[in-house]
């Protein structure tokens, strides 16, 4: 009789709406095992209750350090330590002309897209350790190409979340886990519909969904092949992203420039 083999473990923060909510319905409805942790109970229980598969649900600010190191300890714990996956995905945003965003709602973007990523990723660090093949996907944007202007804060904390993403790999290399992130440009959520939209993105639109980024997420949390870091949603992300390694400094700054109506 065969040994059962322990089911891949993914855990999601942010996972009650948006990008975070279908990546755990992806990632249960093709077996693997889900940690969907949020702020927001009633929006997990739902999730839950929508879905069939393996779903570990609890509340989670990622802000509380503490927090993220028991939440994720309790959710490896149910399978000997194991995490395949940790999927820093709990986010917030602001638009608007930088001066007129009250400094708390600055601070409040960079303790959750930055600091909250930090705190996964320490969180996770034992039991990815402990997991061969294991790694980390963290949700940048676009605006981490080059700087958006009335994004600035949000914008500021993806490039520090790129620059921890590029770091953490050639670090975490000597542990046998990968580092990446999801880099995609306007996504058809909450927290871009929900916005008075900026000039940038009617002239972009939202060509991504929510399924989109879940599915380069599968493919990340999948991909064997050279050490990919950064990965580009989309033909209008990947068009960017090449444009800005190939043209000069002046050029993409007055694109996007042009794209932000300054």
């Amino acid at each position: 009789m065969s040994k059962h083999l322990p089911k891949a473990s993914i855990f999601i923060t942010g996972a009650a709406a948006g990008i975070g909510r279908e990546t755990a319905r992806v990632f249960a409805a093709r077996g693997w095992r889900v940690g969907a942790y949020d702020v927001d109970l009633a929006g997990l229980q739902s999730l839950k209750a929508e879905c069939s598969g393996d779903i570990t649900i609890g509340t989670l600010d990622v802000v509380d350090a503490e927090a993220c190191k028991a939440a994720v300890a309790e959710f490896a714990s149910a399978d000997g330590g194991r995490l395949d996956v940790m999927f820093n995905n709990a986010g917030i945003l602001s638009v608007g002309h930088f001066e007129d965003i009250d400094v708390r709602r600055h601070h409040a973007i960079v303790d959750i897209n930055l600091k909250g990523v930090i705190n996964g990723c320490l969180a996770a660090l034992p039991h990815l350790r402990a997991t061969p093949g294991s790694r980390v996907i963290s949700m940048a944007s676009a605006s981490a190409i080059y700087g958006s202007p009335d994004y600035a804060s949000y914008s500021a904390t993806k490039f520090a979340v790129r620059g921890l993403t590029e770091a953490l790999d050639i670090e975490w290399s000597r542990f046998g886990i990968r580092v990446m992130d999801i880099m995609p440009l306007f996504v058809k959520t909450a927290m871009v519909t929900d916005i008075e939209q900026p000039i940038s993105i009617g002239r972009l639109g939202i060509r991504l969904s929510a399924q989109d980024i879940a599915q380069t997420v599968w493919r990340a949390a999948h991909w064997s092949a050279w050490r990919r870091v950064h990965w580009y949603p989309g033909i209008q992300t990947r068009a960017m992203s090449l444009a800005n390694a190939l043209s000069p400094g002046l050029l993409n700054r007055a694109t996007v420039k042009t794209l932000s109506g300054y």
